[in-house]
């Protein structure tokens, strides 16, 4: 019986002991399953889980032959090789490898670094191209792996590089378009969350993944024609080394939509070599970011603002005698001897300042540079010609330069006498180019743009259409300065142009300021014209400048002038005048 009952005891506390634990887990169970399921719900996401970036491909850029979009700027994949040194295994091997494939691209001391045993990533090589990454796999070398990047191609070399700008190793745009549309081309980076194995490789499976296309960046078409560009280009550099000039650029653009075909700077440098350049100042594209006093080529604006307001006309006359007196300064002539009673036409023909400070005097009371006649030269310069003022150019790194007011105590009238042909103020190139194309077109002002249009990925070209943004002088004032910058050319230099077209324009040469005062052996050469039939068909600005060097418009500048039209009027295939 006594037995009976022990056995009994012993079941009964073996049954209860077994309760005990079976409820001590299922308590456990409980804890973690219900109230810790959240907890080790994030902790096993952290493990499994990744969010995965899925990065954008930077828009393409492209230019122009003729009508057709054409790559200019394109992608390209590289690999980085790196390494693991704590598992890395026969390292004579691998040296060997990277050296012989990677050549330049690899690392002068890869020895030290596959010798840092205690770091887990450590770069080989950068820049390796797909071929070299194949090569690299093929010897199935431990510890070695490869990291895919994208890196811009510039197919074309140097063409308009200060244009175009570059990508820096960080991956955003510097200058020109890479540098001001950098993000439109960058595009939007994508998300994946998805569940990874022990290798973070996606799996496929589960329903927690989340995918976040990626957006690609804009493909953008420039206005920029490459046919345009290389010549322009090549015209610069002959013309450079024939006058000795060591700094020049040329612009072309399109008078009827303010559409730049080309932009030319010398000296240059290789976008895809932007690391080798040791002069920053190459980057620069000096048509828009280098301010300077234009001189005589803005005497075509004096014209069209006393035209416009009705206090000359071309025939209009004054008394020339070589020298003009404005309070306590006397402003001659550079070219002398066209004395007497001359016709603002004759002014215009021979570059006589004393011809346009007449004209800012007529604006006043007709002897003086009033008040009056200083906020009219003022509105037309600044507010409507856009001198002295960005003029929003899709291109990294403009400049506005200065137009002084007569609101400063500098804005005089001797102030103002100069800057009627063209001193005293800092104009850039794509102002003067912009404001002259306003007065031969029609009188209408279109903001300069290097934007043609976008190329979808669907293949669609979808083109940008511009528009005036200002009426800036009337038709018949457009009609009668057009005319007047034809026969001021044709006075001189007709002869080299082709015959049966209407080339006009205006040469300048100016004075250079150092250290505050202006350098006495220093000068720049310009010359803004246009060409075509009965309508402007394009308007080319050329500038050619160099440290010490003496350079005039007329006899440096305008040579690459007549060579860009004569070349022009056949790649545009006009007809000439019956």
């Amino acid at each position: 019986m006594r037995l009976e009952l022990q056995k009994g005891s012993r079941s009964r506390i073996l049954a209860g002991l077994v309760l005990v634990i079976m409820a001590i887990f299922v308590v456990r169970l409980f804890y973690l399953q219900v109230l810790q399921h959240d907890y080790y719900v994030s902790q096993a996401d952290s493990e499994q889980v990744k969010r995965l970036t899925i990065p954008a491909k930077r828009g393409l850029i492209y230019a122009l032959d003729g009508s057709k979009p054409v790559q200019l700027v394109m992608n390209e994949t590289v690999y980085t090789v790196f390494a693991d040194p704590a598992i890395t295994e026969d390292e004579s091997k691998i040296i060997d490898t990277i050296r012989k494939v990677a050549g330049g691209s690899a690392r002068a001391d890869l020895q030290d670094l596959l010798d840092k045993k205690e770091s887990r990533y450590q770069i080989l090589a950068t820049k390796v191209t797909r071929t070299q990454a194949e090569k690299i796999k093929a010897e199935r070398l431990k510890g070695i792996g490869f990291q895919e990047e994208s890196q811009r191609v510039y197919p074309e070399g140097s063409l308009a590089a200060q244009t175009l700008g570059f990508v820096d190793f960080e991956g955003n745009g510097k200058y020109g378009v890479e540098g001001a549309l950098n993000d439109r081309l960058l595009g939007e980076d994508g998300l994946l969350q998805t569940v990874t194995d022990v290798s973070d490789v996606p799996l496929t499976i589960g329903d927690r993944n989340v995918k976040q296309p990626a957006v690609d960046g804009d493909n953008v078409v420039l206005s920029i024609d490459r046919n345009v560009q290389s010549y322009a280009q090549q015209a610069l550099a002959a013309g450079l080394e024939r006058t000795g000039a060591t700094n020049g650029s040329v612009l072309v653009m399109d008078p009827q939509t303010g559409k730049i075909m080309a932009m030319a700077n010398l000296p240059t440098y290789n976008p895809a070599e932007f690391n080798k350049v040791e002069d920053g100042a190459l980057f620069n594209n000096n048509i828009i970011s280098a301010p300077y006093e234009p001189g005589s080529v803005i005497k075509t604006l004096t014209v069209s603002t006393g035209i416009e307001k009705g206090v000359i006309t071309p025939q209009s006359t004054y008394n020339n005698t070589d020298y003009i007196k404005v309070d306590d300064r006397v402003i001659s002539n550079a070219t002398k001897g066209q004395t007497g009673t001359i016709t603002i036409q004759h002014a215009l023909n021979w570059s006589l300042n004393t011809g346009m400070v007449t004209v800012a005097q007529r604006l006043g009371d007709g002897t003086t540079i009033t008040r009056g006649a200083r906020d009219t030269m003022y509105d037309y310069f600044y507010n409507k010609f856009g001198l002295g003022q960005y003029t929003g150019v899709e291109l990294d790194g403009e400049s506005s330069g200065e137009v002084v007011s007569p609101e400063d105590a500098e804005g005089n009238a001797v102030r103002y006498s100069n800057m009627s042909f063209g001193q005293g103020m800092n104009v850039t190139m794509i102002q003067v180019a912009s404001a002259f194309s306003s007065i031969i077109n029609g009188g209408n002002y279109y903001k300069p743009t290097v934007i043609d249009g976008v190329l979808a990925p669907n293949g669609t070209y979808e083109k940008v259409t511009t528009k005036p943004v200002r009426s800036v002088i009337s038709k018949s004032t457009s009609d009668q300065v057009k005319e007047m910058t034809r026969v001021a050319r044709g006075a001189f230099y007709s002869r080299v142009d082709k015959p049966g077209y209407l080339i006009g324009g205006k040469t300048g040469t100016s004075e250079t300021i150092e250290n505050g005062r202006y350098v006495d052996n220093q000068t720049i050469g310009s010359n803004v014209g246009y060409g075509g039939t009965e309508e402007a068909r394009y308007v080319i600005m050329v500038q050619v400048s160099g440290k010490d060097k003496s350079l005039q418009g007329a006899r440096d500048a305008l040579p690459i002038f007549t060579d860009v039209s004569n070349w022009m009027i056949d790649y545009l295939k006009l007809q000439p005048r019956g």
